[in-house]
């Protein structure tokens, strides 16, 4: 039964690897708004969770639905153009593009969705001063620091106003104090917005500034809150 009012929600997915099974029936929702980390210990499935969630890989079987439509039955055009503006990412390293200033970094996701430049540009700018990194912005990601860099990654997924952000590790770089503040940018933020956020740690401190957990265990995902996911 998919909880009512869910905004992503995963049924029954199965993901194997060759002959190494990833996900042997997982299931997850999550509300709009809401904050759920994905916490389990390594190799136990959280990343693939994350990944079929949010359309780069397909289950092998099962189905996920964002807003009633089933994203295991796009194509794959269909399913990038979801990527590029209703989603939004946080990695553990930030992969911001090393030829890029910050602000163009952060402007991208808006250009590649035909968002002139000047325009894109001061959207950018908004974010970086909203996660209080507005000095960075003519800076290149190497002339910057580990903890400058997230937050800008945290400005480039959230610059399209996205529905679900997916933060995969996304303190895993920084130390503790860094980290702290970036959980506590992103999950504001998210939360002004009415995006909900997908956690993938495994970290529990990280974990903290989360509504919910679930723990992702031999490939199958149990909500700790204890009402069924």
């Amino acid at each position: 039964m998919t909880p009512a009012g869910s905004l992503l929600v995963a049924t029954d997915l199965h993901k194997a690897y060759g002959l190494t099974p990833a996900l042997a029936g997982a299931d997850f929702s999550i509300h709009p708004g809401e904050v759920v980390a994905v916490m389990g210990p390594s190799g136990s499935g959280k990343s693939t969770l994350l990944h079929c969630l949010a359309g780069i890989v397909r289950p092998d079987s099962g189905t996920v639905r964002y807003a009633g439509r089933a994203l295991t039955e796009m194509p794959d055009a269909e399913r990038s153009a979801l990527r590029r503006g209703t989603f939004g990412f946080v990695f553990q390293f930030g992969q911001l593009v090393p030829e890029l200033t910050c602000v163009e970094n952060v402007a991208l996701p808006l250009r590649l969705s035909g968002v002139k430049r000047r325009k894109a540009e001061e959207q950018a700018a908004e974010w970086l001063d909203t996660l209080e990194v507005a000095d960075t912005a003519r800076k290149r990601p190497g002339e910057v620091s580990g903890g400058q860099g997230q937050r800008v990654a945290v400005a480039r997924a959230l610059v399209t106003e996205p529905r679900v952000i997916f933060a995969d590790e996304p303190t895993g770089a920084l130390d503790s104090l860094n980290g702290e503040r970036v959980m506590r940018l992103l999950t504001d933020a998210a939360r002004a917005t009415g995006a909900a956020v997908v956690l993938v740690t495994h970290d529990a401190r990280v974990a903290a500034y989360s509504d919910r957990e679930v723990v992702v265990r031999d490939g199958q995902a149990r909500d700790m809150a204890g009402a069924g996911i």
